[in-house]
């Protein structure tokens, strides 16, 4: 594949390995300076802009530096926000003007506000900006599912070591496909593994029930950026990033309210908690503030990558109805709502993009059973009537039908939030709605998370499960294996898409090689 390589990339790599491996974990003594003890992060970088982020010890201004080689030579500065308890000392710098298609060094400091001359050692990384030429081609990695079913950050296993495989494919980003963390699920000392040894987490104050104040959320968030691998990752690979159900509680939905006997939740609306952790998830992640009139904290957005590729990034939570057994024969709000189905019809017909990747948070044919409430509901789409659409396959039915009629070629949907990865093919021939044209949808997750099956198919759409790997017990622990990534390369000669599901340490486990300019395949 014609990929760029840019130079002082591979070396800045190197370097930061070395110095991240003698990092362990934040130490957080208090100088007379400030520090960025949690990292850098870039996220949604185009072909002239990119979010940077970063985190404070105490209130400081944040200030961006840019140059074209990693010596620094010539820098470009740019003032950020002064930072504050106001955002958990995290702060977002937007850069702008930046020349497409070129690797980009980075470093932040952090200055008193008192004394600008007292500033943070620098924190160091690198991106490539997207390129406006097709043929230097796009490759990305995406999965989901962090630190869920207690399973945290494990020192003797070896950390949040995936990301380290996943750097090392050079990613020009990464899709982050939901559950980014798990406020909902607390994070103890130690588990006992299937042969009787233990499973050791660090742990923390936050972590140790589930998060309901501002202050739980955002210490659920940090948690995560205690992992090295995680770290090092962020300082050199930009971000998409969607959410799902656990950055708030397990297949929550507007309007929600947590039963009384569920102890370990005194606040019982989830409307409140979905607030909070929303702020939380801002604050911690390089998101991009709304437009004016946008409604505030949205998720969905298209993330252009050049004329190869169009990221759509879905949020299946904000605007999805109830949660039920998803028999209505007519169901306007769905999965998505309205005003999201509307805008992404609108973007899938103006999208030029050779590759419209679909980013879902939850899966379309896989059903997605919800009992949190005592009743067998539905969580995702599929409700495993295998006849015609009902509740929120309408919507989706919807959708497909028009990407057939409007023409729109290359649609890809990528998914998380099952715990197996797997390729499904959707084909009309097999389907009880065949008013579309066929596409793929493929699977990947957790990173560090119990491992589940399989789940049951919905033939509503005709998906036929073309390749799965997936433990045959629930929870299984990542020392157990069932780890997962996908990796998209799209070819800038050619134009061919390839999808890889990989193993945690890299591992091609099914590959996939999808053509341009189809409307179905």
């Amino acid at each position: 594949m014609a990929h760029r390589l840019l130079p002082g990339r591979r070396s800045l790599l190197k370097g930061s390995l070395a110095v991240s491996a003698g990092l362990a974990l934040p130490a957080f003594t208090r100088s007379g300076r400030p520090a960025a003890e949690w990292g850098v992060q870039t996220g949604d970088v185009t072909r002239d802009s990119a979010l940077v982020w970063v985190r404070s010890d105490r209130p400081a201004r944040m200030i961006v530096e840019t140059s074209a080689t990693e010596s620094f030579r010539d820098v470009r500065r740019m003032r950020g926000p002064l930072i504050g308890p106001g955002t958990d000392f995290t702060g977002t710098t937007r850069l702008r003007g930046l020349p497409p298609g070129e690797q980009i060094h980075y470093r932040v400091l952090l200055a008193d506000p008192d004394d600008p001359r007292r500033t943070s050692a620098p924190v160091a990384g690198a991106f490539r900006t997207v390129p406006d030429r097709r043929r230097d081609g796009v490759r990305f990695v995406w999965s989901g599912d962090l630190a869920g079913q207690g399973w945290g950050i494990n020192p003797e296993f070896g950390g949040y070591r995936i990301f380290d495989a996943m750097a090392r494919l050079d990613p020009d980003f990464f899709l982050f496909s939901g559950d980014t963390v798990y406020a909902d699920g607390p994070i103890a000392a130690s588990a006992e593994l299937p042969d009787g040894s233990l499973w050791r987490n660090i742990t923390t104050e936050e972590k140790s029930k589930v998060a309901e104040t501002l202050a739980e959320f955002r210490g659920t968030f940090r948690y995560n950026l205690l992992d090295e691998h995680l770290r090092r990752f962020n300082a050199r690979v930009p971000s998409i990033v969607q959410w799902d159900d656990h950055e708030v509680r397990n297949n929550w939905y507007p309007g929600q309210r947590i039963a009384d006997t569920d102890t370990r939740y005194t606040e019982k609306s989830v409307d409140v908690l979905a607030a909070r952790a929303r702020r939380a998830f801002g604050e911690y992640f390089p998101m991009p503030t709304p437009r004016p009139g946008a409604r505030e904290g949205r998720v969905h957005r298209v993330v252009r990558q050049g004329p190869l590729l169009d990221v759509f990034v879905l949020d299946m939570r904000t605007y999805r109805n109830a949660n039920s057994p998803g028999d209505q024969t007519v169901d306007p709000q769905g999965i998505l709502g309205r005003e999201q189905l509307d805008w992404l019809k609108r973007e899938l017909a103006r999208s030029r993009a050779v590759w419209k990747v679909i980013a879902a948070d939850m899966p379309i044919g896989l059903v997605v059973p919800d009992t949190t409430e005592g009743r067998p509901h539905v969580e995702a789409v599929a409700q495993g009537d295998p006849g015609a659409p009902l509740g929120r396959e309408l919507q989706i039915a919807e959708l497909l039908r028009f990407i057939k009629h409007r023409r729109i070629t290359g649609t890809v949907w990528l998914t998380a939030d099952v715990h197996h990865t797997s390729a499904q093919h959707y084909q009309p021939a097999r389907a009880a709605f065949g008013d579309f044209e066929p596409f793929w949808e493929f699977v990947s997750g957790p990173l560090n998370a119990g491992a589940f099956p399989a789940t049951e198919l919905d033939a509503t759409f005709g998906p036929e499960r073309v390749w799965v790997k997936a433990p045959t017990t629930a929870n299984v622990s990542p020392a157990g294996g069932y780890q997962f990534f996908g990796e998209v390369d799209i070819d800038g000669g050619s134009g061919e898409l390839t999808v890889r599901l990989r193993e945690m340490d890299g591992t091609v486990l099914f590959r996939k090689t999808l053509q341009p300019g189809l409307v179905g395949q």
